[in-house]
């Protein structure tokens, strides 16, 4: 009787060894290839933050807009109306809903009127504004030994020394007492020199004149 009831208590054993090792074997099959404690996930890099575009200095009101100009216009409310616009050489710019509209040789206030008077057949009491995003129908250009020559936008009173400094200054190479602002006025061109030595000494004050539409300044060497 107790040799059957061994034999009963070892082949019990036996099963539950059996069946430990089964169940081990299943659960490494299914882990295999598998890390039991994956690495944690790195964090996502940080999204840089986005630029600010550099904001176009105002024009002053009485600013003239001229062929080449580029505007924008904008209509409170009616994001369909909203155009930027190059001025064609006819001083013309296209809107939408009314054509092509007369932009030369008016203020930005004047323009903004007349677009929001013609939109008044499609548009309830629209509120128009009208920017100058870049200005290229009135430059300057300057030429010689300077930090940077090249043509310069003139959206507002500049004098010749605001000029330079806008320049990065003149070289060592540059003559300061050298330097001719060349004007021309319909069918007349003249020369009027400025001495740059003279004025930052104090002495020449009055010669740092306001510069006009085509004007080219001439620094010598």
């Amino acid at each position: 009787m107790r040799s059957e009831i061994t034999v009963k208590r070892v082949f019990f054993a036996l099963c539950l060894t059996w069946l430990g090792s089964s169940a081990a074997m299943s659960q490494a099959a299914s882990g295999r290839g598998r890390p039991q404690n994956p690495p944690p996930q790195s964090a996502a890099p940080a999204r840089p933050p986005a630029q600010t575009p550099a904001s176009t200095a105002p024009v002053p009101e009485d600013f003239v807009i001229g062929p080449e100009d580029v505007l924008e216009i904008a209509v409170w409310r009616e994001p369909d109306l909203t155009t930027k616009a190059v001025v064609r050489p006819d001083g013309r710019i296209g809107v939408t809903l009314l054509g092509d509209v007369q932009a030369s040789g008016l203020t930005t206030t004047q323009l903004k009127a007349n677009i929001a008077k013609g939109l008044t057949r499609y548009v309830a009491e629209p509120e128009v504004s009208v920017v100058v995003v870049e200005i290229r129908s009135q430059m300057v250009h300057l030429i010689g030994p300077v930090g940077r020559p090249g043509a310069y936008a003139l959206g507002g009173p500049l004098t010749i020394v605001e000029l330079l400094a806008r320049a990065g200054g003149l070289t060592e190479a540059a003559k300061a007492e050298d330097i001719a602002i060349v004007r021309t006025t319909g069918k007349t061109t003249q020369r009027i020199p400025f001495n740059y030595k003279a004025f930052i000494e104090g002495k020449d004050l009055v010669h740092n004149i306001l510069l006009k539409n085509g004007d080219v300044i001439v620094v010598r060497q």
